[in-house]
């Protein structure tokens, strides 16, 4: 399972779709374009030794259990989620979305309301894997303190995103079979619609 599906699994879309005023299959689209699309962003940002002491940085203030089941929406704090996308995608922020909403034909405002709730999300599901690498089990600043240092978390940081965002666990037939049929390819959407528009990382 790539950690695409692992995290949408985790939403809510039927109650996704009622806060956004949506179709739920239109938001099951959108949010398999814009995961991508973070998981990608996050990585180039962290291709970036600076980037990657701010990201570990930053996952001490999300709770890993967030996604350990369906995805509890109240706890989902959309300002630091527009945070979290202004910091991966900074100016770029409205062509990712038009970009994202095209590719399946759901439209740009619709993944522009997705972004910032998905942001927190993903930043949840990335500090319990590098949490889970790390060998700790409450949060990163007790990794850091047990004597997990900013270098070893920007490895495995980067581990978890490169195999977050390759084509790691999709290479049976059955599996390219099931990604062509949910309409998107995590490897597309970071090459397509994020080349060349992230660098090596905002830092």
């Amino acid at each position: 399972m790539t950690a695409v599906d692992e995290i949408l699994r985790t939403l809510p879309v039927a109650d996704l779709a009622q806060q956004l005023d949506a179709r739920p299959e239109d938001v099951q689209h959108a949010a398999a374009a814009v995961l991508p699309a973070l998981l990608g962003g996050l990585q180039a940002n962290a291709a970036d030794p600076a980037g990657a002491r701010s990201i570990s940085g930053a996952l001490s203030q999300h709770d890993p259990r967030l996604t350990d089941g369906p995805v509890d929406l109240g706890a989902v704090d959309t300002r630091d989620g527009e945070a979290i996308a202004a910091h991966i995608f900074g100016g770029n922020q409205e062509q990712v979305a038009q970009q994202l909403g095209g590719l399946q034909g759901v439209g740009g405002p619709l993944v522009q309301r997705l972004i910032p709730i998905l942001a927190p999300i993903v930043m949840s599901w990335l500090a319990k894997q590098v949490l889970g690498q790390a060998g700790a089990g409450g949060s990163l600043g007790q990794a850091q303190g047990g004597g997990v240092g900013d270098t070893v978390l920007g490895d495995i940081l980067g581990s978890v995103l490169g195999s977050a965002t390759g084509q790691t666990g999709m290479g049976t037939q059955q599996n390219a079979d099931q990604r062509e049929a949910r309409g998107f390819d995590t490897g597309t959407i970071i090459r397509d619609v994020l080349g060349g528009l992230l660098g090596a990382g905002r830092r």
